[in-house]
């Protein structure tokens, strides 16, 4: 055994998880960190600008969809932990299609009332 033992990963560290609560919480959270850290400290603030525009949360992009969603610590068992990445893939992935149908849905449904406000316009002009 060597005399330094292995830290087993305790899933994400302090920053993923402040970084999760202030995503979770949206961009309002992120703006007042950013505020408060210009200022306590201008650098800190900064530093939290930078995060902010580099990660296009600024901008409302914060999907982080190549990033798996779920961490969880390897339990020795490497069946179960087979089973276990293979079940979170898999919810992983029919959440990202249910999340593709409601945008697709939401299109649909934007679409049917512009095409309704259109003939009523149209028919509006004609009388």
């Amino acid at each position: 055994m060597s005399a330094y033992p292995m830290r087993a990963s305790r899933g994400p560290g302090p920053l993923a998880r402040v970084r999760d609560w202030l995503d979770e919480r949206g961009r309002p959270a992120w703006i007042i960190t950013m505020i408060l850290g210009f200022v306590a400290f201008w650098p800190v603030g900064l530093a939290i600008l930078a995060y902010m525009i580099w990660s296009k949360r600024m901008f409302g992009c914060s999907k982080r969809s190549h990033a798996p969603r779920y961490h969880a610590a390897p339990t020795g068992n490497s069946a179960f932990d087979a089973y276990r990445d293979e079940t979170l893939k898999r919810l992983e992935d029919e959440h990202r299609e249910f999340v593709d149908f409601l945008q697709k849905l939401r299109e649909a449904k934007d679409k049917a009332e512009f095409d309704q406000f259109m003939e009523k316009r149209a028919h509006k002009d004609d009388a």
